[in-house]
């Protein structure tokens, strides 16, 4: 098989957007959020056949590992009220899609994050949606949106989520959202940067010692980290750490939604091919097509199957990794008998 670890439902039905604005007009505006709207399984069908499921096809996958559109969790937007209705919102309709396409995609929740508040609504909203089957839930490390005014990953703030995550056996991807800083463009910077200062904290830090069956993945390639990997040996050795490869990379993985062939084959050469899901996350930040291939940008699989790795490599990270990462999606999967 050939497991997308790295998707959002970017195309849902715009009535789900327009319930958005509308819930943050009412915010602003001091009254309650108007009722949700009726999306009839045949939009949701059309939304996800004429996009994910026919780049899917084309591209030579087989499943994806579907969440909400990353860049609109924006738990910078509104309080914790309304962070907690829209990840249910948006949470219920990645179920939905899942019920309506059982062997293509598998789902991973939004959490309500907020500014500043506790995570007691993120522990409930992870274990309501493991509950109906999902397999893990991104973890926004920063959701001021740009700000940067929570606490690093590695401080006991998170720990709720953790502890929560380690009961539930399921990981989380780090993924921030949208960026209200204008200094920070939310795909070409805020990502990229949060992908590199999750993964510094966590060499600052000793989190793994408190949680050695923690599971991240740090989406995007990893940032910045496989391109200054000698940066970031060397600093673990300065601050008296272990080194990475045991200190870290036992429980963090990277991703390969890194969009040309230079920037994947770097990326293996730099980091275990036991550390890397594919992903692409199509339909996403990156849509057009490269004029120097003549191929989309986000078309991935590409680029790995292009990459100087044995037979058995490639499968670790079409699939062996992201079963081993995800162990309920690998337990999902055996009892549809793949």
């Amino acid at each position: 098989m050939i497991i997308d670890c790295h998707g959002h439902y970017t195309t849902a039905p715009p009535q789900h957007d327009a319930w958005r604005k509308s819930q943050l007009a009412a915010f602003r505006e001091g009254g309650l959020s108007p009722g949700y709207p009726a999306i009839s399984d045949d939009e949701i069908r059309e939304s996800i056949e004429q996009n994910q499921l026919r780049l899917l096809r084309e591209r030579g996958a087989d499943m994806t590992i579907f969440s909400p559109r990353a860049s609109a969790m924006a738990h910078h937007e509104g309080d914790e009220r309304v962070s907690i209705e829209w990840a249910r919102a948006c949470n219920d309709l990645i179920a939905r899609v899942v019920g309506l396409f059982p062997e293509t995609f598998i789902g991973v929740c939004q959490l309500p994050q907020s500014p500043g508040a506790e995570l007691k609504a993120s522990v409930a909203e992870l274990e309501r949606c493991v509950q109906m089957g999902f397999v893990g839930c991104n973890l926004n490390p920063d959701p001021s949106g740009g700000r940067w005014t929570s606490p690093p990953l590695t401080d006991r703030y998170w720990y709720p989520v953790y502890e929560k995550m380690t009961e539930l056996d399921v990981p989380a991807m780090v993924h921030v959202s949208a960026s209200c800083n204008p200094v920070f463009h939310a795909t070409g910077a805020h990502y990229i940067n949060a992908d590199t200062t999750a993964f510094m904290q966590l060499i600052q830090g000793d989190l793994f010692a408190d949680f050695p069956d923690l599971r991240l993945v740090i989406p995007h390639g990893g940032g910045a980290v496989p391109y200054h990997w000698g940066r970031y040996r060397g600093l673990a050795d300065m601050l008296g750490k272990p080194p990475l490869s045991e200190h870290v990379m036992k429980n963090v993985f990277f991703d390969t939604c890194v969009y040309h062939q230079p920037g994947i084959d770097l990326l293996f050469r730099v980091i275990d091919p036991g550390n890397v899901l594919f992903g692409s996350e199509m339909v996403g930040a990156v849509r057009g097509i490269d004029p120097e291939t003549g191929h989309y940008f986000d078309d991935t699989k590409r680029y790995v199957d292009a990459a100087a790795l044995t037979d058995a490599q490639r499968a670790q990270v079409y699939e062996g990794n992201a079963r081993r990462v995800y162990p309920r999606l690998d337990r999902a999967l055996r009892a549809q008998g793949r």
